[in-house]
């Protein structure tokens, strides 16, 4: 079972959306300050090292590949991946992200890493060792085999690094080893890719279910509260008690970006899994690509959205009670779109007490409202969906609302 801490969901920056698998430990701290000076006061606090940390030479052939095959990666002498030592130079001599972490919590900020499902191929290939008591109070040094972990016929279609790991003690001996790892360095987020829906096999899309399971039974007795965010997705519906069980986040999309009909979609997904908002349990939009996005994908651009479309996205994310991660560059994060992001009027209905409830959607307009749990406080959403001005009219509790917006604008409105 996992842990249950959070009353609201996660607010902060991931490195993904600028950077892909390029990031290094002086520009997560360029990013972190700018957060903490600008942004942390209105609930923006984790900052997360997105994919492939521990790759060497990771970015280095993207013209051809997104992550090179079985490229050389850091590994420590227990089939764990550590931070590449030339891109994170704090973590030489074991320190792994250790000396980053202390530095973002020095800030006031929680710091996070992104894993991939499962134990390194070269682990299982060379016969690594795994520790078989990470979690233990006793100095037990014996080990397993990382070839008898590895499940050959479970891997990412995506990702070349890893194999699925079976369910079985010495399974769970490895992931208890990481996680023991991980809270060690004083890491409080983990994003796991490969996990929420498991692409490689259409016939069985929730075939890292197990592995879910083995992940938040060793965050549960590792000692430290660490939010379990899972990708991608999107989430399986019928999966949900699954998902609301063991996870604190799980992605009802695949990569969103900066497209209108990705935008657009989004109020489906949301009306699917709006009634699986609540405390500790947070379905997830997605990151928002709002600023400069792009870099590391040879694709530097600022965002494609509108303004309208900008705020119509943080509008439904903030309503629908969805976790919140910036993929910007923030050193160069615009006047109007850190406005946006520290709009009170949106980000305090994030609260699951602010319960959402969609009244309509078709292909041109949707309108939804959010009533206090306790308070009894209503807030209403309009939404021109279309690609021409509307006027968009409602009538809730007995009071009638209309506006006309530009296309694909949103309006918040008291009730």
């Amino acid at each position: 079972m996992k842990k249950s801490f959070l009353k609201t969901p996660p607010m902060g920056w991931n490195s993904y959306d600028y950077y892909d698998t390029t990031v290094t430990e002086e520009e997560i701290l360029k990013n972190a300050i700018y957060m903490k000076e600008h942004l942390l006061a209105f609930g923006w606090e984790y900052v997360v090292v997105d994919i492939q940390w521990y790759a060497i030479g990771a970015g280095s052939r993207r013209d051809e590949y997104q992550y090179i095959p079985f490229s050389e990666a850091a590994i420590d002498d227990y089939s764990r991946f550590i931070p590449d030592p030339t891109r994170f130079p704090s973590s030489v001599g074991g320190k792994g992200f250790g000396p980053l972490a202390d530095k973002i919590h020095d800030m006031g900020l929680k710091f996070g890493i992104h894993i991939m499902r499962g134990i390194p191929r070269i682990c299982a290939h060379g016969h690594h060792k795994v520790l078989a008591n990470a979690l233990s109070s006793t100095e037990d040094l014996s080990f397993y085999d990382a070839a008898d972990i590895a499940n050959p016929s479970s891997i990412c279609n995506w990702n070349p690094d890893m194999y699925g790991v079976k369910q079985t003690k010495e399974g769970q001996a490895y992931y208890d080893s990481l996680i023991s790892l991980y809270a060690s360095w004083g890491v409080d987020f983990i994003k796991c890719d490969d996990i929420c829906n498991t692409h490689a096999n259409p016939m069985e899309p929730y075939e890292g279910r197990h592995e879910i399971e083995m992940l938040a039974s060793a965050i549960s007795r590792c000692g430290r509260d660490i939010v379990l965010s899972l990708s991608p997705g999107p989430a399986l519906i019928e999966q949900a008690w699954h998902y609301e069980t063991y996870a604190n986040m799980w992605r009802i999309t695949d990569d969103f970006w900066d497209n209108w009909d990705l935008l657009k979609d989004m109020f489906k997904r949301c009306e699917l899994w709006n009634a699986h908002v609540k405390e500790d349990c947070y379905p997830d939009c997605d990151m928002l690509p709002l600023g400069k996005i792009g870099k590391g994908f040879n694709q530097l651009r600022t965002t494609a959205f509108t303004y309208e479309e900008q705020k119509t996205m943080m509008t439904l994310w903030c309503l629908f009670g969805s976790p919140l991660m910036l993929g910007a560059y923030l050193p160069e994060l615009d006047q109007k779109t850190e406005k946006l992001l520290t709009d009170q009027s949106l980000l305090r209905l994030l609260s699951p007490k602010h319960v959402p409830h969609q009244i309509m959607r078709n292909n041109a307009e949707a309108a939804w409202y959010t009533k206090h749990e306790e308070t009894g406080e209503i807030n209403v959403a309009l939404f021109n969906l279309s690609d021409e001005p509307r006027t968009i009219s409602i009538s809730l509790f007995g009071k009638n609302f209309s506006k006309e917006l530009l296309p694909h604008a949103s309006i918040l409105l008291p009730f």
